[in-house]
């Protein structure tokens, strides 16, 4: 039986509450006093919410560790299958089926409060009766005033609505601005609960509710995947079923690399790792047994591992791009296509509540955050991207409320960083493939393991040779070639005393797994040329023929080919990229080393769905929004060499010391142009001198041809498979 999930106010009371809502459901289709296409919808919206409660009935009667792999397969599928391909076409979660029947705003606000809903699958596993009550009574309120509105026609007309037909006639909708006001005063009445919620799940080691799950659960037994509330497929399925048949000494590989990362990124930046009781581990389905060896190993350190649920509301933050624990991913169309449902509440008052509802529970688990030492993440790849289909039925941010969703994050983030610092916490990442890959999956997860354990020293040196060249430059000058145009003037900064300082950060296995970069934050001013990419998957989302020009480090323009309107392009890349900014400064310049990551994902043709993680070190690369010191440029830091690293800021986060609002932008993303469509990166002195670091997609600089070997031994290989040669 799961533990209680609960929050404040979580009563005898409250499930008297959700007794009561659960029988009013139940009458909806008695009293059948709708018009029929309402009728069906409060009909088909009850149904589930009735299959959440039976569901949690169900796991509290001990069902969910005796069931067989076919009844939990099944009940899996049915509670996620009104959104899934199959179906999604005529669910009312889609806001283009809703709009179709209803009309937009009624069509988007009845598909909005659908979607907020259907976040109470995991509520029933986490035997959440708070979520699930307070969402419950909302959509019942709205039904109310639905019904309202027949009583509203026979006052006003002195008749009985005697049938269906006749309430087809005479019905008029609630107002849709009083619907409005409802939803928007649920969320402020109950977003201090959300995040009190999320906040504690987050950080509050005696909630940890999936920890608990995990450290209980016989993995050898896959049945356990449905045991979180979360999608499972058939790639989770196999993914589990590998991960069991490896042996012991390959397990203990990828987790001490992805545990010994963490530890290495507190010890690279001369943090202290001692003060730190807790770290959060994100991770997707499938993955558990290297997890419960992570486990075991950050026990070692002195840190309890929090299994955080990536935010299953959109009320408390849910997002295509999950942080935290997930399974499968549904359907990514719906999460694309109610990203913006907030445009419903989302006004200034909204962003002054949540913003004091978002520091009250920081403040109430002030003490866990202190001690929080910050992620250590497991991405997966291999999946088949996903290529958005706008839709003009979706609800959208006007300029206000852009605004005042960037208000929030930015000042969400000074809270957490002001409970969880900056200067003390740090994190890992690393990356493994899952079975959707292909036939080649076995491989491919096998030349993962080595990307991840190369040989740190080597590229150590290698790096450090490429830095000693680029903290002579006044700019770096780099150009793409054949269908790649970029053409880039990237300004550095001066070094006062180079013996002893430097630009650059040498980048090793630590934070970000594999080795192999080297990054700065680079000069705003003088910064200026176009920066394109025939075709880049960020975040998962894919985009074609991506052209940013920027002038003083700032974007000015920009464009891509996903859709045949320009509009369409540019609204895309301000929502994605720019995160409903006019602007960002180019907030990294790094030149990726790992030449052995690159040749393996040519070979394997796994380019496309290679993560950021491990694309960011197969060619230079361009981060737009913050530094990757962002919030901690005034801790020292420091290259394995000695020398201190001084472009830690640039003109806008130097804001910070009069206004902080202005300092950052809450994202960044990283742009890789692949050695095969480099021209050149050269690095230009203030006297003129040009110092050569890539040429034609090689390295050329002295000292570091190893770098090439990679290119050289796949030539060698493709040239000998020609003839006929085969090694044993």
């Amino acid at each position: 039986m799961p533990e209680h999930m609960g929050f404040k106010g979580d009563n005898k009371n409250m499930l008297e509450r959700l007794e009561l809502s659960i029988d009013r459901i139940k009458e909806i289709k008695l009293e059948n006093k709708l018009p029929q296409e309402y009728q069906m919808y409060f009909e088909t919206v009850g149904d589930f919410l009735l299959q959440i409660e039976e569901n949690r009935q169900w796991i509290l009667e001990g069902n969910l560790h005796t069931a067989s792999m076919e009844e939990l397969e099944i009940r899996n599928h049915k509670l996620y299958e009104d959104i899934l391909l199959d179906n999604y076409a005529v669910s009312y979660a889609n806001p283009k089926f809703s709009v179709s029947v209803f009309g937009k705003e009624m069509g988007q606000f009845l598909a909005a409060v659908y979607a907020e809903l259907r976040s109470l699958i995991a509520a029933s596993y986490e035997n959440d009766i708070n979520s699930i009550t307070i969402r419950i009574e909302l959509f019942l309120e709205i039904y109310g005033m639905f019904l309202d509105a027949v009583e509203e026609i026979r006052v006003d007309t002195n008749e009985e609505v005697k049938n269906e037909s006749d309430a087809d006639k005479k019905y008029k909708t609630p107002d849709y601005t009083s619907l409005k006001e409802t939803y928007f005063w649920f969320a402020c009445d109950y977003i201090e609960d959300i995040l009190e919620k999320e906040v504690t799940a987050q950080f509050d080691p005696t909630a940890n509710w999936a920890g608990k799950l995990l450290d209980n659960t016989d993995i050898s037994d896959i049945r356990y995947l449905y045991y979180y509330g979360e999608y499972v497929t058939d790639n989770e399925k196999k993914l589990a079923d590998y991960m069991n048949s490896l042996p012991e000494e390959k397990i203990a590989l990828m987790a001490d690399t992805y545990t010994e990362g963490y530890r290495r990124g507190f010890e690279a930046t001369q943090k202290d790792i001692s003060i730190k009781k807790t770290v959060n581990v994100y991770y997707v389905l499938g993955m558990e047994r290297m997890v419960k060896k992570a486990m075991a190993n950050f026990r070692k350190l002195g840190l309890e591992p929090i299994l955080y649920r990536a935010p299953v509301s959109f009320l408390a933050g849910r997002k295509m791009y999950k942080s935290g624990y997930s399974g499968a991913n549904a359907n990514k169309q719906f999460e694309y296509d109610h990203e913006y449902d907030s445009a419903l509440y989302l006004n200034s008052k909204f962003v002054g509540r949540k913003l004091e509802a978002y520091k009250a529970a920081l403040e109430l688990k002030k003490a866990d955050c202190a001690v929080m030492g910050g992620p250590a993440v497991i991405e997966e790849f291999g999946e088949t991207p996903f290529v958005p289909v706008p839709k003009k039925e979706n609800l959208k941010l006007d300029e206000h409320k852009r605004k005042n969703q960037v208000e929030y994050q930015s000042k969400a983030r000074e809270l957490l960083n002001q409970y969880v610092k900056g200067e003390e916490r740090s994190f890992t990442i690393i990356a493994f493939p899952t079975p959707a890959i292909g036939d080649k999956f076995v491989e491919i997860f096998d030349e993962t393991i080595k990307l991840n354990t190369l040989d740190n020293e080597l590229y150590t040196r290698c790096q450090q040779t490429i830095i000693d060249a680029l903290d002579r430059a006044e700019h770096v000058r780099i150009r793409g070639c054949g269908e790649n145009h970029t053409d880039l003037k990237v300004a550095m900064w001066k070094l006062e005393n180079p013996e002893k300082q430097t630009n650059f950060e040498n980048c090793v296995a630590d934070v970000n797994i594999p080795v192999g970069e080297v990054f700065t934050s680079p000069r705003l001013t003088g910064t200026e040329g176009i920066l394109h990419v025939p075709k880049v998957f960020l975040h998962g989302l894919e985009y074609r023929d991506l052209e940013i020009i920027f002038k003083d480090g700032m974007i000015s323009e920009y464009n891509c080919k996903n859709f045949e309107e320009e509009a369409e392009n540019k609204k895309f890349i301000k929502e994605k990229l720019l995160v409903n900014r006019d602007t960002l400064p180019l907030g990294e310049f790094a030149i990726g080393t790992n030449t052995t990551a690159y040749v393996a994902a040519k070979r394997l043709e796994i380019e496309d769905v290679l993560p950021i993680l491990i694309a960011e070190k197969t060619g230079p690369h361009f981060a737009i929004g913050d530094t990757c010191y962002s919030m901690e440029e005034d801790v020292a830091s420091f290259n394995p060499n000695g020398k201190q690293i001084m472009a830690k800021e640039n003109e806008m986060s130097a804001l910070r010391k009069t206004d902080m609002s202005k300092a950052y932008f809450q994202c960044h993303t990283d742009i890789t142009i692949p050695y095969d469509e480099l021209l050149e990166i050269t690095a230009v002195c203030e006297d003129g001198k040009e110092v050569a670091i890539i040429q034609n997609g090689r390295f050329v600089l002295e000292g570091v041809e190893s770098l090439n070997e990679p290119f050289e031994d796949e030539i060698r290989n493709q040239e000998e498979e020609e003839n006929g040669i085969v090694h044993i």
